[in-house]
């Protein structure tokens, strides 16, 4: 194909707003880079080693860069924008229906390559450096409760088998665990009884662990405006403020506060045939971790605000506990778009209004 052949194709031979368009598949050590030579048509797929993919770009001509929203995009991303390219990250199910035959490294970067082009594709926005930080702290966070638990529940089940029990709470744990393993030394070898005090000193440095990262986190929220706009929303906390600027990415890529909610999985999924449409439960889809915080918050609002306003009473008199939380967390959700991408301080009773379209 030569140019001017190609260019008659449209978009999908690579060109958009006068870039070249280039996919790039990236991996951990390989990666696998497709485009079209605009002034051969050739169609170029070449292998670049890790060491040599700024090195690639660095003298080349601002093109429009196409990556698979995987591990180590948002750094590459950064990385590439800082060398004067735009770069796009495109979820993996927009990429998906693109892999045409057996799936390689090329092909997935053709794919990419195509996918990048095609009219509607919505990107996802690209993270900072702070707020990729911010998500590791909550990752590490998560991770520690987890074993936390699992700890704990597993140090219960261990000494009920020896007749111990203990009420319910981590506090009427740790408050009787000593004189439960004292009182069990003449019945059970010593060497299971440093094993399990071994076990509780593990379970209590976790939890100094994790209030250390939270100690962390409470810095960073200090130190981000949006996240100090964010937490002054009822129901939204320090853990739901970080992780929402932090998962949130740039605001601007989103178009509107429900296509917000809807990302996170707070709106319902549809089922249409026919001109006929019905509407089912939430999607679920999005980020589990922060839709599972705005819910708790929901529902802490529920229980504790003493002046719920008039939308809330309203939709407790005529819908079910689980859906009026699940609204709430939508409320919520659009609030933290609208403060963020506006860069506006929460006003509560603030009603928004849709601009007037001139006839």
């Amino acid at each position: 194909m030569n140019r001017s052949a190609a260019q008659g194709a449209g978009q999908i031979i690579g060109l958009i707003d006068g870039r070249q368009v280039v996919g790039l598949d990236v991996a951990k050590s390989v990666f696998q880079l497709h485009t079209v030579d605009m002034d051969s048509g050739e169609i170029v797929s070449v292998q670049l080693k890790r060491a040599k993919v700024l090195e690639h770009f660095i003298n080349r001509q601002p093109c429009l860069i196409g990556i698979e929203a995987c591990g180590g995009a948002h750094h590459w991303a950064r990385q590439l924008t800082g060398l004067g390219h735009s770069v796009r990250l495109i979820h993996a199910k927009a990429v998906r229906p693109f892999v045409a035959g057996n799936k390689t490294d090329a092909t997935d970067a053709r794919a990419i390559w195509l996918a990048v082009q095609q009219p509607g594709t919505k990107f996802v926005g690209m993270k900072t450096l702070e707020q990729q930080a911010t998500l590791v702290l909550h990752r590490q966070r998560e991770l520690l409760m987890r074993m936390k638990v699992m700890q704990t529940n597993a140090l219960r089940g261990l000494l009920y088998e020896f007749g111990a029990i203990f009420a319910r709470g981590r506090g009427a744990l740790f408050s009787e665990i000593e004189a439960t393993l004292e009182s069990l030394v003449n019945d059970i070898p010593q060497y299971v009884v440093d094993s399990l005090r071994e076990q509780a000193h593990r379970i209590k440095k976790i939890a100094e662990d994790i209030k250390a990262i939270e100690v962390r986190l409470a810095q960073r929220l200090r130190a981000d405006a949006d996240m100090k706009r964010v937490a002054a929303i009822p129901g939204v906390g320090l853990m739901t403020a970080t992780a929402a600027v932090a998962t949130m990415g740039e605001a601007t890529a989103f178009k509107s506060a429900r296509e917000f909610c809807a990302w996170l999985g707070l709106v319902p999924s549809q089922r249409g045939t026919g001109g006929k449409v019905k509407l089912l439960g939430i999607s679920k889809r999005g980020d589990t971790y922060l839709r599972t915080l705005l819910i708790h918050g929901a529902r802490s609002v529920l229980t504790h605000t003493k002046e719920p306003g008039v939308w809330l009473e309203q939709l407790q008199a005529r819908r079910p506990a689980n859906v009026v939380i699940v609204a709430q967390a939508a409320k919520m959700a659009r609030t933290i778009w609208a403060v963020t991408a506006r860069q506006q301080d929460y006003q509560r009773g603030y009603v928004s209004s849709r601009p007037q379209v001139r006839a």
